[in-house]
């Protein structure tokens, strides 16, 4: 057996790529990639939980605005407070939604309740360019407003 005394960065060298070559390449284009998909998911659902909470905080806000709509008649009879009707929460609850771009379900309970639900989209910041049909993420927020007065404490009626 014949020893060979090259140094060791030529015997690596003369070696070649073999079987293995370009292998280290396509593992890093691999991991490159499902790490862009990772944090694109993590910023996007993070932004998409940002964007249900301010649906929330507008469907809230769209049900007080709702609940004001007071029936001025029944309050001048001395009927009490309650809210005008269907249609008058719904166009008030509508119109504050409109403004930030929110559509919306108002439903009234009662005289002194209504519900409101919102609908809006989140636009996907970096998902959408690695997959197509992730670009918009569809939200919902529900609020609640009760019509309540009184000085001391509240009162309903």
């Amino acid at each position: 057996m014949t020893e060979d005394r090259r140094p060791a960065r030529r015997r690596w060298a003369q070696r070649g790529a073999g079987a293995d070559g370009g292998a280290l390449s396509l593992y890093v284009a691999v991991c490159a990639a499902a790490l862009v998909i990772l944090v694109g998911i993590v910023l996007d659902l993070g932004g998409r939980l940002r964007a249900v909470e301010r649906a929330d905080a507008r469907a809230q806000e769209a049900a007080r605005v709702a609940s004001q709509q007071l029936d001025l008649d029944a309050l001048l009879q001395g009927k009490g407070y309650r809210i005008a009707g269907q249609q008058a929460a719904a166009d008030a609850a509508d119109a504050y939604l409109r403004s930030y771009n929110l559509t919306g379900q108002t439903r009234l309970v009662d005289d002194h309740t209504v519900e409101v639900r919102a609908t809006g989209t989140y636009t996907t910041a970096l998902l959408g360019a690695v997959l197509p049909d992730f670009t918009h993420l569809q939200v919902h927020g529900y609020g609640k407003a009760t019509l309540v007065h009184g000085i001391t404490e509240a009162e309903n009626g």
